[in-house]
Order: C-alpha cells, then structure tokens, then sequence
C-alpha cells in the first residue's frame, strides 16, 4: 500500500479518508453471499442513486438513466438473457465457466434487484475521442452508484452481458429507441460477504511521469 506524506491529516474537510478509502478498496463482485430472500428499500436504492448521479459528466448533461427491476417476471426474463450471453461468451474464449459466475447465473432470478444504467443517446460516433466523451459520462455514475451500495452493505456484480441482448432487453423493459444501455447491476444485502483488497500490480509498475515509460525516481530498482 503507498505512503502518504506523514503530515497528510485523515480528517481533512471533514472526509474521513479511512472510510472512504475502505469503501474504494473492497467493492469487489459479490455473486453468491447474497441474503436473496430479503428485499431492498426503495429509499435505500434512490438515495445511492442520488449519490452516483453526483459522478462527473464530460458532455454538460444529466443523460444518465436508471431502471429498477424488482418484478419475479422481468428478472427471470433478463436472467435468461444473462445465462444465454455468459455461456456464448464462455464458449467464444474457450475458458470454464468459473464457479461464482455459475452460481450468479444460477440465480440471479432471485436476485432482489437489478439496476440497469442508461444513458440518453446513442454512441454512434466512430472517433475515439467521441467515444469516450459518451461512456465517460455514463460510466463513472455506474460505479459511483456500486459504491455507495457498498457502502449501505449491499453486494453488486458489474456487467456489461446484458449489451449482448439489448434488443430483448428492450422489449422487456419497454426502453426507447435512441436510449444505450451499458451496465447492469444486480443487487442484494450482502451475507457472510468478506471483501478485501484485491491484489494489484504496485503503482510504480503502472505510473509514469512526464512521459510514456519514465518512472519517478525514488531510489527503486527498475
């Protein structure tokens, strides 16, 4: 873990930077320590709504948008999706399906909720920098949003398969033309979840300075 200077104070305007750096650190995928029989509180889901919509936006508008499936019906039809593009994905790769995707797709049916992000508009531009104007608008709200869910002890799995059926997903949930989907969601009060750090390649195997391959001279061996 790096070290801030020693006069760095955890308090400073008012964050605890414990707490938060906590929260930053342990938001991990939670597929299977889910209490999947209780249900989520609507005040509960809008208030880390509120929180993720408070993410950055490079293109000056509020384009984000936000469906909570709760109906047994749509969450059996979106998991059916779910399993279908997780298994085609699999196949393309040529990998085993790992035990915890297993166990999502087993039930995510019973999955209290899932939280499918939206963004107004279509990313249809062909430039890179187009691109990233749109999905960087949309993205960081996504995860802004799994943290505070992380937060209030509520487990979530970031994934994007759902794209693979957008059309079906559509249809189910009556979703416009001229409307993205990007990532879903699925949600639940965590049980028995531990989270931890997981582990990375240390910041001076991946930090340069100044330009492309220098690294800040500390006295480390490269």
């Amino acid at each position: 873990m790096s070290q801030e200077p020693s006069n760095a104070d955890p308090t400073t305007h008012g964050i605890d930077l414990d707490s938060v750096d906590r929260v930053l650190e342990t938001t991990r995928s939670v597929r299977r320590r889910i209490d999947f029989a209780r249900p989520i509180e609507p005040e509960v889901i809008e208030r880390c709504i509120e929180i993720a919509t408070q993410a950055p936006t490079g293109i000056d508008a509020e384009n984000w948008r936000f469906i909570v499936v709760t109906s047994p019906e749509k969450k059996a039809a979106l998991a059916e999706l779910y399993g279908r593009a997780h298994l085609t994905l699999v196949e393309a790769r040529g990998v085993p399906l790992k035990p915890t995707h297993r166990a999502l797709i087993d039930r995510l049916h019973e999955i209290p909720a899932m939280i499918l992000v939206c963004a107004e508009g279509r990313l249809t531009a062909s430039t890179d920098s187009m691109q990233v104007g749109f999905l960087g608008s949309i993205l960081p709200a996504a995860w802004s949003l799994m943290l505070a869910l992380r937060a209030r002890g509520l487990g979530s799995t970031w994934t994007s398969l759902l794209v693979f059926h957008a059309d079906e997903v559509a249809r189910i949930l009556d979703i416009p033309n001229g409307i993205t989907q990007t990532v879903m969601l699925p949600v639940g009060y965590m049980s028995g979840a531990v989270l931890k750090p997981a582990k990375r390649k240390p910041p001076h195997e991946v930090t340069y300075w100044d330009r492309w391959g220098d690294r800040r001279d500390d006295g480390r061996e490269t």
